[in-house]
């Protein structure tokens, strides 16, 4: 298994780019801590980049960090241990943001640190197990065994697309599907 660390800066667009999912059926990860170590497909990341110049949105979703701007870009940063419900902490000097590319979206996804980018085989990639998976856990696609170490496995694509459903299915208000005029319609 080829295991890189992240550069001492933490910034890793060198790496980043020119890692692209590998031959076979190893999958190039980049992993981080929350607690617990997770990874996300190398494909959706677009940079790794330090945290700072947040600004919040009021009425936003609790997981909803604020917004950030790149370059020109504003971006949404979620909050990815109150997005799993994982106790809070605060940011730290390795507190990164992990800027990711879901649905043709670009999204900031705040993590305690980066950990490192890596080639996992095949083999040890196993399935989450069935216990751990309900309609809540769906976005666990399988857990990575890293010697004594184990990766849990996002689906950035189902973690964000559960919450949208549940925005869509929650309770609505009088005034939800109404426009100015009174007729029924959507904003």
């Amino acid at each position: 298994m080829s295991n890189m660390s992240m550069p001492p800066s933490g910034l890793a667009e060198d790496i980043l780019r020119n890692i692209t999912e590998g031959p076979g059926n190893d999958l190039h990860l980049v992993t981080f801590s929350l607690g617990e170590e997770f990874g996300v497909p190398i494909a959706q990341v677009q940079e790794i980049i330090r945290v700072g110049g947040i600004t919040a949105v009021p009425n936003s979703p609790l997981y909803m960090e604020g917004v950030i701007n790149i370059r020109g870009k504003i971006l949404p940063v979620l909050n990815l241990r109150r997005k799993l419900s994982l106790p809070e902490v605060e940011a730290t000097k390795d507190s990164r943001i992990v800027v990711t590319e879901v649905n043709e979206k670009l999204l900031g996804l705040l993590v305690d640190s980066v950990s490192h980018v890596l080639k996992a085989p095949a083999g040890q990639i196993e399935a989450a197990p069935e216990e751990v998976l309900d309609m809540d856990t769906d976005y666990i696609t399988g857990v990575c065994k890293l010697g004594e170490r184990l990766v849990i496995l996002l689906d950035l694509e189902r973690l964000l697309r559960r919450e949208k459903l549940e925005t869509n299915d929650g309770a609505t208000s009088p005034h939800d599907g109404a426009t100015a005029t009174g007729q029924e319609g959507n904003y």
